[in-house]
C-alpha cells in the first residue's frame, strides 16, 4: 500500500503509554485523532448539505462539490495522519538485553553489530559455523540476529494491509505445500448398532506456495555506522519496513506468481452462481462501472450475503480510498451513513459494522472493475515466511556510502476460494 507520509515532530517516547503530557507520541495520536474526527464531521454536514441540494433542486452548486472533494482529502489525509502515529507509538523497542536473554543471542547481536559498523566478519562467520548456518560473504550476506528478523516481522504485520489480515505461516525451505480437499471429508451418521458402510477413498490435492526473494538496500554513511549512540538494527529495521511493506502490498494483490507472490486478485473470477472451487466468486452491481442510482446500498448487502455464515463473522472489507471515498456517502434507509470512522486512533473504519482495510493496489471503480473484496481473509489468503533475514554489506558500489543488501524470502496465494467474494461493477 503507498501511503503519503507527513513530516511528523514528536518528542522523545516516554517509558509508559499512560503519559499525555504534550509532545508525547500518546499525546499526538489523540491529537491527529480528534482532528480526523472533526474533518469527518465537516464532510458529513458538507456532504448532508449536498444531498439536500439535489433533492431540491435536481443538481449541486459545483462550488459545493468542490468544497466536499477538498474536505474528502482532508479526511482521508487526517485519517492516514492518525494510522501513522498510532502504528509508530505501537512500535516496540528492538534491543535484546533483558530477562530470558541467551549468551549466544547477545554474542550474535554483538557479532553482527560488528560486521554492520566495520565489516568484521569473522565472530559472525564463526557463529554460523556452530549454528551449521553457511553464511557467505561475498553472495549472500549473513542471517541477522532472531530479535531483528522478529521485529521486521512485527512491523511488515502492523504496516502491511493484506498481511496484517490474513493468514501466516513460517517455513525453513523454499516451498510449503498444503494438502486440501476439494470435496471435504467424508462423513454420515449411523446408529449405535448399525453396520457401518464403506466410505470412499479420501481424495486430496496439493496447494504450493513458493517462497520469492524480497529485498531492499538502505544506505549509510560512515558518520552514521561509527556513531556508537546510533543502534544499527533499529535503523536497518525503520529503512526495509516501508519499502517491504510497499512491496509486499502490491503482491498480494496483484502479484502474478513469477519471481513474486500471486496477489488474490490475480486468480479467476465467476459469477457467484455458477462459483467452483479455483476461482473467485463475484456479485456484479447490475451498472456498468457504478453502482445502481436507486438503493446502492442493496449491492453491498447482496455482498455480504454471497459469503457463508462460517466466513462472515472475521470478514473484511477491502478496497482503495478513491473506492473508499465514494462508499463513504452511502446512507441506509433512515439516513445513516453505513461508513463510519473508527472508535479510537488506530482502529479501522468499518461498513456495515464489518472493517474496512485500505489497500491502495486494490483497482479503482471502473466498468467490469472489482474494486471491493470481501470475506475472511485469514482462511482466505496464506502468506508464507521462509526463516531469516539477511544482510549484506557493500562498501564498494555507491562510494562513499556502505550499502546493506537486505533481503527476506516471502509467498502467497489463496489457500481458500470460498472465503472471499468480489463486488463486480458490471452488468453480468
Amino acid at each position: 500500500m503507498t501511503e503519503v507520509h507527513m513530516p511528523i515532530e514528536t518528542g522523545p517516547a516516554p517509558e509508559t503509554k499512560a503519559a499525555t503530557p504534550s509532545g508525547t507520541p500518546n499525546a499526538d495520536v489523540g491529537g491527529a485523532f480528534e482532528g480526523f474526527m472533526r474533518d469527518y464531521a465537516g464532510w458529513r454536514e458538507e456532504n448532508d448539505r449536498r444531498l439536500a441540494e439535489i433533492e431540491r433542486r435536481g443538481h449541486v452548486d459545483p462550488l459545493i462539490e468542490e468544497k466536499l472533494a477538498r474536505l474528502d482529502a482532508a479526511v482521508d489525509e487526517g485519517r492516514r495522519r492518525a494510522e501513522t502515529l498510532a502504528l509508530k507509538a505501537a512500535r516496540p523497542r528492538l534491543g535484546l538485553e533483558g530477562a530470558g536473554t541467551s549468551v549466544v543471542d547477545l554474542d550474535r547481536k554483538a557479532a553482527f553489530e560488528a560486521y554492520v559498523r566495520t565489516g568484521d566478519a569473522g565472530r559472525l562467520a564463526r557463529l554460523e559455523e556452530k549454528a551449521l548456518s553457511a553464511g557467505s560473504s561475498a553472495d549472500g550476506g549473513y542471517v541477522a540476529p532472531p530479535e531483528l528478523e522478529r521485529q521486521v516481522m512485527m512491523r511488515l504485520s502492523q504496516a502491511s494491509p493484506i498481511r496484517a489480515i490474513a493468514g501466516n505461516r513460517q517455513v525453513s525451505g523454499n516451498v510449503f505445500n498444503k494438502p486440501y480437499s476439494p470435496v471435504g471429508a467424508t462423513v454420515g451418521w449411523v446408529a449405535e448398532t448399525g453396520a457401518r458402510a464403506q466410505t470412499t477413498t479420501q481424495t486430496l490435492q496439493q496447494l504450493a506456495f513458493p517462497t520469492m526473494e524480497l529485498y531492499a538496500m538502505p544506505a549509510a554513511t560512515g558518520a552514521l555506522l561509527d556513531d556508537a549512540a546510533i543502534d544499527v538494527e533499529a535503523w536497518i529495521a525503520d529503512e526495509v519496513e516501508q519499502a517491504f511493506a510497499e512491496q509486499e502490498g502490491a503482491a498480494f494483490v496483484n502479484g502474478d506468481g513469477v519471481s513474486k507472490p500471486k496477489g488474490f486478485m490475480a486468480y479467476g473470477r465467476v459469477d457467484n452462481a455458477s462459483w467452483a472451487w479455483g476461482s473467485l466468486g463475484y456479485v456484479a452491481t447490475g451498472v456498468a462501472g457504478a453502482l445502481p442510482s436507486s438503493n446502492p446500498s442493496d449491492k453491498l448487502v447482496d455482498l455480504v450475503y454471497a459469503l457463508r455464515a462460517g466466513y462472515r463473522q472475521n470478514a473484511s472489507w477491502v478496497m482503495n480510498r478513491r473506492t473508499q471515498a465514494e462508499i463513504r456517502k452511502l446512507k441506509d434507509g433512515q439516513g445513516h451513513y453505513l461508513w463510519q470512522p473508527p472508535a479510537t486512533a488506530g482502529q479501522p473504519a468499518t461498513l456495515m459494522n464489518f472493517p474496512v482495510v485500505e489497500a491502495e493496489d486494490m483497482p479503482t471503480i471502473a466498468t467490469d472493475a472489482c474494486p471491493i473484496a470481501f470475506g475472511d481473509f485469514r482462511r482466505g489468503y496464506l502468506v508464507v515466511d521462509r526463516v531469516g533475514v539477511r544482510v549484506l554489506r557493500d562498501p564498494y558500489s555507491a562510494k562513499p556510502y556502505v550499502l546493506f543488501y537486505t533481503t527476506k524470502r516471502v509467498g502467497g496465494g489463496i489457500q481458500d476460494f470460498d472465503a472471499i467474494k468480489l463486488l463486480k461493477f458490471g452488468t453480468a
